[in-house]
């Protein structure tokens, strides 16, 4: 990070402040991870700090050091109101738009509180009075180490490190994307050094599936289907397949990637539909220069990274695979570039 922007983060935390952290809604390992490493080390250097999660998180997450300690909104409202209302400063880890947040998302562009974005996905938005965005990092919690090093690298213990190697292990699909680096590598050894154990941290995220997880999987892939002509795969999962299956918040985490394990596709998606939000859920991952960000900004009000992003419809499953089926036979020399 340059070091007109440390300079900002060291005086906006040189004495003790009342800060709140909040993750996006349905939080995944960057970002519960990088909440909770920059909660450890906020607390360790003399301030007062919560991590407020929208709604609640993932089971396969509820290992991680200090999670014990997050504040639900959706379960716990009024608590939530009053600490984010007390709040100096805001910290918004790993999203870029306020919308990310949902029904909190009012009571955070109200608050006179400063307001702090840490964020690696594309096209910023404007709500932060400090902002740390870089959109060619592989995760949030790459860049938390970054900004903890440069602050004080002393810090950096156990906890931290373990929440961080979670985030950088998760959003970079194992260090296999080609968003992971050599100083991707040089931040996992770092944390390692301090503590992380990747063989534990991989086992208490890939290797806890229920059994009706792996039974939602195998009604995933038997819905697989490739259109013809083009590299692509799409995955499909109505509300009764996943009643079915007795799903749980994280199910389908990682399912969208078995597209692209298939010889010559480029582009897989996954769409899971939500009755209780009257939408459905895309999640796109791509190969190469495929962009799925603009792919998904353009059709689908979505966006994320150019091999990783998120999009929403709100017609039915059945419509949704018509227009994604268009929208890429329009789009279709995304795959010459």
């Amino acid at each position: 990070m340059d070091k007109q922007l440390l300079s900002t983060f060291i005086k906006k935390l040189e004495t003790p402040k009342k800060i709140v952290i909040i993750p996006h809604k349905n939080p995944d390992g960057d970002a519960l991870g990088s909440c909770l490493a920059l909660h450890f080390f906020l607390v360790k250097t003399g301030h007062s700090a919560d991590v407020i999660c929208p709604n609640e998180y993932p089971e396969f997450l509820n290992w991680m050091p200090g999670q014990e300690n997050v504040i639900n909104y959706s379960t716990a409202n009024e608590k939530t109101v009053e600490l984010i209302e007390k709040a100096e400063i805001i910290f918004t880890l790993d999203y870029n738009q306020l919308n990310r947040i949902g029904n909190l998302e009012p009571i955070v562009a109200s608050s006179k509180a400063q307001k702090i974005m840490i964020d690696h996905h594309e096209n910023p938005g404007d709500y932060a009075d400090v902002t740390y965005s870089e959109a060619s990092i592989g995760s949030t919690c790459e860049m938390v180490f970054e900004l903890l090093h440069a602050l004080d690298p002393i810090e950096i213990d156990k906890s931290i490190a373990t929440c961080l190697y979670t985030g950088i292990m998760t959003d970079t699909g194992s260090f296999r994307f080609p968003s992971t680096t050599a100083r991707t590598h040089q931040i996992v050894s770092s944390l390692i050094e301090k503590g992380a154990q990747p063989h534990s941290i991989h086992q208490n995220i890939y290797d806890t599936a229920s059994f009706n997880r792996l039974r939602l999987l195998g009604t995933a892939l038997n819905n697989l289907k490739k259109i013809e002509g083009l590299p692509v795969v799409y995955i499909t999962l109505s509300q009764k397949e996943l009643n079915q299956n007795k799903f749980k918040k994280g199910d389908t985490e990682g399912f969208v990637n078995y597209g692209l394990s298939l010889q010559g596709v480029f582009l897989s998606v996954i769409m899971i539909e939500n009755e209780s939000e009257k939408i459905i859920k895309m999640s796109f991952r791509s190969k190469g220069s495929v962009d799925v960000n603009q792919f998904a900004r353009k059709y689908f009000n979505g966006g994320g990274h150019i091999n990783a992003a998120g999009g929403k419809s709100d017609t039915s499953i059945e419509e949704t695979v018509s227009h994604f089926i268009k929208s890429i036979e329009t789009e279709k020399n995304i795959f010459n570039a």
